[in-house]
């Protein structure tokens, strides 16, 4: 439960200390006189955004503190999750500097506010009037069911289930947009595979080829001056062969008398032997030198196809285009392998759609089964709320869809008049039906679960007299489980007060401020004697006072 709320420097407030307590605690006071500055400083504590504008004093930060006993709760695991130190007794802290920049404390330890509103979740249920128009809002009447169903655990695991089912679901259709984009281009890459293929190209055939085609265009010129070498070297009347030849015989005619002869008669030898294989050679490569035409537009065309797919394909070399050649081939298998992993994720699909609807199926199921008690009590809840011809019922509303919460719509319909047949909610009720069907809701809801401290902020708006009264009956009903904080302008739920406090504020010569306090025995028949005649207290008023507060 909320024991104290501390605030320093926010809006009207310089200062204020407030001790909560069991039981119900209610908060008066005049209109303006600073409760909606108590529910917002409360709204940083659970993680609600700030700015500078709350600063009474720009010069100073804010900082609101907040001690609750969570001992009840179990949210050790909770703790333990966000690494902070667990004690029974929790100090939330806030602070907003006068930069606009906010902090957030858990027991001292520094936390994101999305901690901070994740722990709220646990510890306070602030009922709003705006809370109360949400109660015609299909997401918020499927979470009030639940809540009554208490299946948070089937929920959890449908939840996953839906999840998975999602991304698997995603993945199809994205599967699907891919295979028929791909399909539409496997005739385009089924062509440009072809052409590369028809070409058997082989790794430096290129190079080859372009060797070949320029040997052959120049023919003509080659023969010519491989002839002239041979002539040079073999044929002419004094070829450098037949010299050779002569001046070697010149020195085995020497050799006998000249010792040093013997060793250049030796090279003389290697060097005719040498020549005459370079001559054979010429003489041979002559020979196998041809013209051909014929072969020459043969490797011009081949060269042309290459330089064609190799232009097209915007690369330089054979490689190149054979390693495109190969990812075309894995692109083309690839499509053609698409029936098969098709088949295979519908499957995978299809089961997971399988394991979705037993889901659904059950929790539908649980819904059903509390539904009926569930009218049965908000409905007899209204009738003690002053609408004896109340009719509330809860429709399941199948939908051919997966939502997060199930394949179904819950709808609340509702009616106050007899023979009228009820319908949805936000078109028929008004604010004051609405306010009584939302605090129906919540009665029965301490009925079945450990709630949090539940603050009303003027729930009673829109109703007076008896009908306040038993409002007051079932919020003080609600107490005896429960710590209970209302905010409210009417007396008759005032009265009902186990702790009653004041809120008012003062003017001085400088500035304005809100202050609240806990009023004693006779400070409370005052208060409830204001709110009954006004300002001016009249005996009547105090006797109606002290009446209400001994009922």
């Amino acid at each position: 439960m909320l024991q104290s709320l501390n605030v320093h420097n926010y809006a009207l407030i310089n200062e204020l200390t407030i001790d909560f307590n069991k039981g119900l605690n209610i908060i008066t006071g005049e209109t303006g006189a600073g409760k909606s500055i108590l529910m917002g400083a409360l709204s940083l504590i659970l993680g609600q955004r700030a700015d500078t504008s709350v600063l009474k004093d720009k010069s100073k930060k804010c900082i609101v503190e907040a001690k609750f006993n969570i001992k009840p709760y179990r949210l050790k695991t909770f703790f333990d999750e966000n690494d902070l130190d667990y004690d029974d007794i929790t100090i939330i802290r806030r602070e907003i500097t006068d930069n606009g920049k906010s902090r957030a404390f858990i027991n001292d330890t520094p936390v994101n506010v999305s901690v901070l509103k994740d722990l709220s979740t646990h510890l306070v249920d602030i009922h709003s009037q705006h809370e109360s128009l949400l109660l015609g809002d299909e997401n918020f009447q499927m979470a009030l069911v639940d809540s009554f169903a208490g299946h948070h655990a089937l929920l959890h695991q449908y939840y996953e289930k839906y999840e998975e089912y999602h991304q698997i679901q995603s993945e199809y259709n994205q599967f699907i947009s891919n295979a028929e984009k791909a399909k539409s281009d496997l005739d385009y890459l089924q062509f440009q595979y072809d052409q590369l293929e028809a070409l058997k190209l082989n790794e430096g055939e290129q190079e080859e080829l372009e060797e070949e085609l320029e040997k052959l265009n120049h023919a003509e010129e080659i023969k010519l001056n491989l002839s002239k070498s041979f002539q040079l070297l073999n044929e002419e009347e004094f070829s450098v062969i037949s010299n050779l030849k002569e001046a070697k015989n010149a020195l085995n005619a020497i050799a006998k008398y000249l010792k040093e002869s013997e060793d250049l008669n030796q090279r003389m030898e290697s060097a005719y032997i040498e020549l005459q294989d370079i001559s054979h050679e010429i003489e041979q490569l002559n020979e196998s030198i041809e013209y051909d035409p014929a072969r020459i537009e043969f490797i011009r065309e081949r060269l042309d196809s290459i330089y064609a797919q190799q232009q097209k394909h915007k690369v330089a070399t054979i490689g190149e285009l054979l390693q495109i050649k190969t990812d075309l081939e894995t692109q083309i298998e690839h499509i053609n392998s698409f029936d098969f992993r098709f088949d295979e994720l519908k499957k995978k699909l299809e089961l997971k759609k399988n394991e979705l609807i037993q889901l659904a199926q059950q929790i539908s199921k649980n819904r059903k089964q509390i539904i009926p008690d569930l009218e049965q009590k908000i409905t007899r809840t209204l009738v003690l709320l002053g609408m004896p011809n109340a009719a509330f019922k809860i429709e399941q509303v199948p939908v051919n869809e997966f939502l997060p919460t199930g394949n179904e719509i819950i709808k609340f319909m509702f009616s106050a008049n007899k023979n009228v047949a009820p319908e949805e909610i936000e078109k028929v009720a008004s604010g004051g039906e609405i306010s009584r069907l939302m605090l129906s809701l919540k009665s029965i809801l301490v009925e079945n679960k450990i709630l949090p401290t539940i603050i009303f902020d003027e729930i009673d708006a829109g109703t007076s007299g008896e009908i306040a009264d038993k409002m007051g009956v079932i919020i003080k009903q609600m107490s005896s489980k429960m710590q209970v904080i209302n905010i409210t302008h009417l007396p008759q739920i005032a009265s009902k007060a186990d702790f009653h406090y004041l809120v008012y504020k003062q003017d001085n010569h400088q500035t304005t401020n809100t202050y609240i306090k806990l009023l004693d025995k006779d400070e409370r028949v005052n208060e409830i004697a204001k709110m009954l005649s006004g300002k001016e207290l009249t005996d009547a008023a105090i006797q109606n006072a002290k009446v209400l507060l001994g009922n």
